[in-house]
């Protein structure tokens, strides 16, 4: 099995050339099934992970975090980015502890959002202070572990929202992250617009409502990686309420017709159990 250094070797060596998708698993059982499909890295979604818990988005405790982040890790031999929301405070000071925390569950990147729960869009400078903060938690730490630095505008209605992206992308780039990620950019227009201005650092770019636009596509815009965020647990969710509201409304069973085999998920994870 690789060692954390291999895996943040691996990680990093994706960022250089081509262009990958990195599925959102949020539990064990996903990133081992994703695995299986030969994707070459996995990153976490704290949306898909707080549902799972019975929380909302942003909810989860950041020990629990941290424990999960562990677990996520110990279960594959991918490298796992971890989605760790604002780093779980708002100063930089305390960004730089918390980041100093994740690191050490052995992921092989994180990303650090610009917003918080309470603040769509945290001040400009103070977002640009707290990259540079969790650059140097991480170079402390050994500096081998990928930074992503996100800006949410696009999410947030702001009234311009490719050129305030480019506008903080390129500060957090110059602060020292590793690859930049402004969800919601989704227009061929936007995204190349943004791989254009924080070149040559790498871009991800989140796969919801990009139309008719698939990898080959966002490959031949310079975009390097593609991720999911919380849609494969949407789409989780969306079977289980499906087939739960059935049996609550009408009685009857027909939406299990869809149902995994229980036979090749045993296979599969009994698979994983003869590992050495």
């Amino acid at each position: 099995m690789p060692t954390v250094a291999d895996k943040r070797r691996t990680f990093h060596a994706l960022h250089e050339r081509g262009c990958f998708l990195i599925p959102n698993p949020w539990d064990i059982g996903g990133a081992v099934y994703l695995q299986s499909l030969g994707f070459k890295a996995l990153a976490t979604t704290s949306s898909g992970m707080a549902w799972s818990l019975g929380h909302a988005d942003g909810e989860v405790p950041l020990a629990v975090m941290l424990d999960h982040l562990t677990a996520m890790v110990a279960a594959t031999d991918l490298p796992v980015n971890a989605d760790f929301l604002d780093g779980y405070a708002v100063e930089p000071a305390g960004v730089a502890v918390n980041v100093a925390r994740c690191v050490a569950t052995g992921v092989a990147g994180l990303s650090i959002e610009d917003s918080t729960r309470d603040t769509p869009t945290l001040e400009f400078q103070l977002a640009v202070d707290r990259i540079r903060a969790a650059r140097s938690a991480i170079d402390a730490a050994g500096g081998d572990t990928l930074l992503v630095a996100r800006s949410e505008v696009f999410l947030q209605n702001h009234p311009r929202p490719l050129e305030e992206a480019i506008r903080r992308l390129v500060a957090f780039a110059e602060a020292g992250a590793d690859c930049l990620y402004a969800p919601g950019a989704s227009t061929r227009e936007d995204i190349a617009a943004i791989v254009a201005a924080v070149a040559p650092k790498p871009v991800n770019v989140l796969a919801r409502n990009l139309g008719d636009l698939g990898m080959r596509d966002l490959a031949a815009l310079g975009v390097r990686r593609v991720s999911v965020g919380g849609l494969l647990a949407r789409m989780a969710w969306s079977g289980f309420q499906r087939a739960a509201r059935e049996l609550a409304e009408a009685g009857t069973f027909t939406a299990f017709s869809d149902a995994a085999p229980g036979a090749a998920l045993d296979a599969l994870f009994t698979s994983r159990g003869r590992r050495p």
